[in-house]
């Protein structure tokens, strides 16, 4: 007799997963799911459909193996319900089950369907992560603001790690100022481990081309880990490969370069084959070898449990509404330029080329390049979150809204940043080789060849003067805009106008 069915997202691929954890083997019967309304909510990239379908495959095989009964469902099976709940209910009357226990899922969409399912159904904590939903709310109380830098502390404090007792290891906490060096001139890495796809992958591969060929994205080539034993084998390969060097130049940008010494396993990690702990760990241990430097070991831990953890609490204390803030009022549409449209910017078409390409780019890409243009631009942020949901492999609303809406897009008010990330081409020009052989000039501030961010800079500043003019970290960026002449800020304006306008209509920028 079947007592319960136990629901495992695509995200949820840990053998830990509380939902196990709580079943019982020899009864409860595993329910996994390859449906339409995931796949179809947002145009995700086909590489991202890939990556959890084929991870799925694998990840119930190995539960089949261990003695589960497992429902598995393929896209292009005739029963196929098309919803997650579809799936469940069928499931149910498949199998006389009552009950359903399901791990928190990452995105308010799915926890309010499963909520209101004609099924009852146990929503479990997800455990997978550091701080629980109730540690951050008691972390957040009483704080008029919730900067990530004093929650990371916390943090470390609970896990241990890179800690001297109660201090922490190199005497700070952060490192970061060590961490921005610009573009070496030669990388000393030849990428993220690389997979050969296995029979299983193949036969994902072939779904996706056929069902989801027509989105943004290349497929082809596909190498990603899709099992926990391939993504330690990835996490490995980074520390002894780049580690010691991503510290340095995590902030860097090349446009023939597109992954540096970044890691590239944030997807494995969100998917659940790489438990978040577990990599930390493994990073300290590899400072405590003196193999890496502390700057390195440092970042990189606080990209997982700092950023990573932060965002999270963010997402679930604000509640379901949070992606559809606007407190800017920025309401253009996303430009056909984030989709590959033409433009003679480079660095956005640098970013949006690898994005299409390897449904990835490293954190300063997303918010310096394409989500920096896009707030400069007045793009309406909802928009802005659709797009790189869509096209990240790593993206999860949990954590994608809440670093798009709030840290890239400055729509939540100022939750999360204390200042909107803009800049002018000064910043991408020292970051980056990309302002090379473009078609517009970073040194220059107006005219034709004028550098748009040059141009858009001022302009935002110069929109939102009334609710920035008081913020003490942008005092100076306001007395530089005043000392200029009146005939320069007008031309300022003016043609960052006729660029928004051009925008608008189509033409290409």
């Amino acid at each position: 007799m079947v007592s319960r069915l136990v629901l495992v997202l695509g995200d949820q691929l840990t053998a830990g997963l509380s939902a196990l954890q709580q079943a019982d083997r020899s009864r409860d019967v595993v329910v996994m799911a390859e449906v339409a309304e995931e796949t179809d909510y947002v145009q995700h990239h086909p590489k991202k459909i890939a990556l959890i379908f084929a991870a799925m495959r694998k990840f119930a095989a190995t539960l089949g193996e261990e003695g589960w009964d497992v429902r598995y469902t393929q896209l292009d099976d005739s029963q196929n319900a098309g919803s997650i709940v579809g799936e469940l209910l069928r499931r149910a009357e498949e199998t006389g089950a009552a009950e359903v226990l399901v791990t928190e899922p990452g995105e308010w969409r799915l926890i309010e369907k499963l909520k209101h399912a004609p099924i009852k159904t146990h929503i479990l904590q997800d455990d997978r992560f550091i701080a629980s939903h109730q540690e951050f709310e008691r972390w957040a109380e009483g704080r008029k603001q919730l900067r990530m830098e004093y929650f990371y502390r916390e943090m470390r404090r609970k896990t241990g790690l890179l800690m001297d007792g109660d201090k922490p290891v190199g005497g700070k906490w952060n490192f970061d100022h060590e961490n921005r060096k610009p573009a070496p001139d030669d990388v000393g890495f030849g990428g993220p481990m690389q997979f050969t796809p296995d029979e299983v992958v193949e036969e994902v591969l072939a779904l996706v081309e056929a069902r989801f060929g027509a989105h943004f994205g290349d497929l082809h080539p596909f190498w990603f880990a899709t099992t926990q034993g391939e993504a330690r084998r990835a996490l490995s390969h980074f520390i002894s490969k780049a580690l010691p060097k991503f510290g340095d130049y995590q902030d860097a940008m090349l446009a023939d370069n597109r992954f540096l010494y970044h890691a590239v396993i944030s997807a494995y990690i969100n998917i659940g084959l790489l438990d978040p702990l577990e990599v930390c760990e493994k990073v300290a241990e590899a400072y405590d070898a003196g193999d890496v430097p502390i700057n390195a070991a440092e970042g990189f831990i606080r990209q997982i449990i700092g950023w990573r953890e932060y965002m999270r609490g963010i997402y679930f204390l604000e509640g379901p509404d949070y992606p559809d803030r606007n407190v800017l009022g920025h309401d253009r549409d996303l430009p056909a330029l984030f989709w590959g449209g033409e433009t003679q910017m480079r660095c956005l078409s640098k970013a949006v080329e690898q994005t299409r390409a390897e449904a990835y780019a490293h954190h300063i890409q997303r918010l310096m390049i394409t989500g920096n243009f896009a707030l400069l631009a007045g793009i309406d942020p909802y928009q802005v979150h659709a797009w790189y949901l869509a096209v990240y492999m790593d993206a999860f609303e949990w954590v994608e809204a809440p670093n798009t809406v709030g840290m890239s897009q400055f729509a939540d008010g100022g939750i999360i940043a204390s200042k909107p990330y803009v800049s002018s081409g000064a910043y991408i020009n020292r970051m980056s080789d990309y302002c090379k052989g473009c078609a517009y000039s970073v040194s220059q501030k107006t005219g034709e060849g004028a550098c748009p961010f040059n141009l858009l800079y001022w302009h935002f500043l110069n929109r939102h003067r009334d609710r920035f003019k008081g913020n003490a970290r942008m005092g100076n960026m306001y007395r530089t805009w005043d000392r200029m002449d009146d005939c320069k800020r007008e031309t300022v304006i003016a043609e960052a106008e006729d660029f928004l306008k051009k925008l608008e209509t189509g033409e290409t920028v």
